[in-house]
C-alpha cells in the first residue's frame, strides 16, 4: 500500500473519531417547548449548551412540521410558545 493511502485512512479515521466524539455530547440545557400554529400544534424537545439556544432549535424544529414555505416558517417561528419548559438535564 502506497504511503498516500495510509495518511487518507488515518485522515479519514481521525474525521470518523471527531463526528462520533461530538455527537455523544450531551447538552446543558434541555428545553421542551410546544407551538400552535394555524390551529395545529406541535411539541418538541432539544438539548443545547445554552437555554436560549435550545429553546431556539425547539422552535425551529416543532415550526418544521407547522409551516411550509418561508414566509409560514417565519411567521411561525415568531409566535409565542404556548408552552415552553427549560432544565438541566
Amino acid at each position: 500500500m502506497k504511503w498516500t493511502s495510509w495518511v487518507s485512512l488515518v485522515g479519514l479515521g481521525a474525521i470518523v473519531a471527531v463526528v462520533v466524539y461530538t455527537s455523544f455530547d450531551v447538552g446543558m440545557v434541555r428545553c421542551e417547548v410546544c407551538i400552535t400554529f394555524e390551529g395545529r400544534e406541535a411539541c418538541r424537545a432539544v438539548d443545547g449548551a445554552t437555554a436560549a439556544e435550545a429553546q431556539q432549535s425547539a422552535i425551529n424544529n416543532a415550526c418544521a412540521l407547522l409551516a411550509s414555505g418561508v414566509t409560514q416558517t417565519m411567521a411561525c417561528e415568531r409566535t409565542t410558545p404556548s408552552r415552553l419548559a427549560c432544565n438541566a438535564p
